[in-house]
């Protein structure tokens, strides 16, 4: 059984800077990707950015740069660091954890304000 806490949302200003992190507890397989995604209200949920075990980034077009995702293997933890939010970041924000199995997060809101 995998379990995954997030944590670091809040309420920032436009343009300010925010550093989600979620830590994964359990039986996480040696090889994973773990991730990042969001939820807005009245939306779908999207992807936001993934981190394998080998170091593989991949993150979506809307972020343009400003996020930056990266992992402690050792622990199994990831840390998302957004710069430059906007109003348009406000959402929900989710850890994933894909390995032997497929494992959410609770979330984490991120609120931006205008």
């Amino acid at each position: 059984q995998v379990q995954l806490v997030e944590s670091g949302g809040g309420l920032v200003q436009a343009g300010g800077s925010l550093r989600l992190s979620c830590a994964a507890s359990g039986s996480a397989a040696s090889i994973n990707v773990m991730g990042w995604y969001r939820q807005a209200p009245g939306k779908q949920r999207e992807f936001v950015a993934s981190i394998s075990t080998d170091g593989t980034t991949n993150y979506a077009d809307s972020i343009e740069g400003r996020f930056t995702i990266s992992r402690d293997s050792t622990k199994n933890t990831v840390h998302l660091q957004m710069n430059i939010l906007k109003p348009e970041d406000t959402a929900v924000y989710y850890c994933r954890l894909v390995g032997l199995g497929d494992h959410w997060g609770q979330g984490t809101q991120v609120t931006v304000s205008s």
